[in-house]
């Protein structure tokens, strides 16, 4: 059968022509994907305080009458991106928080911080520890484990990169004079609280972390866990005993999950042994050292501070006994860590 008539040339219509045309099959029978993703206007906000097995441990509606948790999955729509502890989110689905309920995660919000490790130093794989938290808990025994600055000093670091305040707790103060651990520390700006083995300043803890979401840190066995407990009765987070023979604390805590104190939060995190610096700049490390920043304001320019840096205002404040023994401790932490990185600031 022909569509064209008699009275016109057949080719003047041929574009028009759709008889060889190839028209692949669907054998599916259903419509082809649209990129364009729904908005999701009518989302729900919340906070995501716990992660376990690809399953997100949300709060919504905090402090009002209608707070609740939720039980959240990860939406397809967020492909590769991570949802950690501490993230907002934005929320579809079954928002009811009734048992049995599942509610999918559809945005990210923007972060305002992000504390993030790697597995060591040569490492450049961050590993994201929390999200949005702007003070850091730093946990330390003044015995049992033995005190471990170096350690410290690399939270410290990656506090300052992360734009978070830093706290330094030190327990155990009954079992050892914690005097000579804490002068390492003498020259910076940095929070301290003491505590005994058999009692925590309770009020002293809860009034730094109001208002504030504060992530916990520390070394395995220095009582980390305990303290959470200590601030939150209902948490029941495991803790362990120090093993006698190697001096080291017993991994207890798993996973990082954060508990409301009054108007604040704490995010407890797993104990480690190391803290790897492999994706920090190593340009930023200078700023956890306020001391040395300060005298190193008269170097100059592309001065490393390493012992072989000529005309470094630091290492010359040093050699003249200006800076004093916690100021030369602080400047051969300040060269450890460069070093180890194998840059300079």
């Amino acid at each position: 059968m022909s569509w064209f008539t008699d009275d016109a040339d057949e080719g003047d219509y041929a574009e028009f022509d759709e008889s060889s045309a190839r028209v692949r099959p669907n054998p599916k029978a259903n419509r082809p994907r649209s990129k364009n993703r729904p908005e999701h206007a009518d989302a729900v906000a919340g906070r995501v305080f716990s992660v376990d097995r690809g399953r997100y441990g949300v709060w919504v509606d905090e402090n009002t009458p209608d707070e609740r948790q939720l039980i959240a999955t990860r939406a397809r729509e967020l492909g590769k991106k991570s949802v950690v502890t501490g993230d907002w989110v934005d929320l579809v689905g079954d928002v009811s928080g009734d048992e049995g309920s599942l509610a999918r995660i559809v945005r990210i919000q923007p972060r305002s911080t992000l504390l993030r490790r790697s597995a060591d130093d040569t490492d450049s794989v961050e590993r994201i520890i929390v999200a949005n938290a702007d003070q850091m808990l730093i946990v330390v025994a003044a015995a049992d484990p033995e005190p471990r600055p170096r350690l410290v000093d690399r939270y410290l670091v990656a506090a300052f990169d992360a734009g978070i305040a830093p706290i330094l707790c030190i327990t155990k103060t009954d079992l050892a004079d914690p005097a000579g651990f804490l002068g390492n520390f003498a020259g910076l700006d940095l929070r301290i609280i003491e505590s005994r083995s058999d009692a925590f300043p309770i009020e002293a803890i809860r009034a730094a972390l109001e208002g504030h979401t504060t992530v916990a840190v520390g070394h395995s066995g220095v009582g980390k866990s305990t303290l959470v407990n200590a601030l939150v009765p209902e948490a029941h987070r495991a803790v362990g005993r120090v093993n006698t023979v190697t001096g080291r604390g017993r991994h207890t805590s798993s996973s990082t999950i954060s508990y409301r104190v009054g108007s604040g939060w704490i995010v407890d995190t797993p104990g480690v042994r190391s803290f790897g610096l492999g994706h920090v700049d190593p340009a930023s490390i200078l700023k956890s050292f306020t001391d040395l920043a300060l005298v190193a304001e008269d170097c100059p320019r592309g001065c490393t501070h390493l012992p072989d840096s000529p005309d470094c205002a630091i290492i010359e404040r040093a050699a003249a006994g200006g800076l004093g023994k916690i100021g030369a401790q602080r400047l051969d932490s300040f060269q450890r860590l460069i070093t180890t990185l194998g840059s300079a600031p």
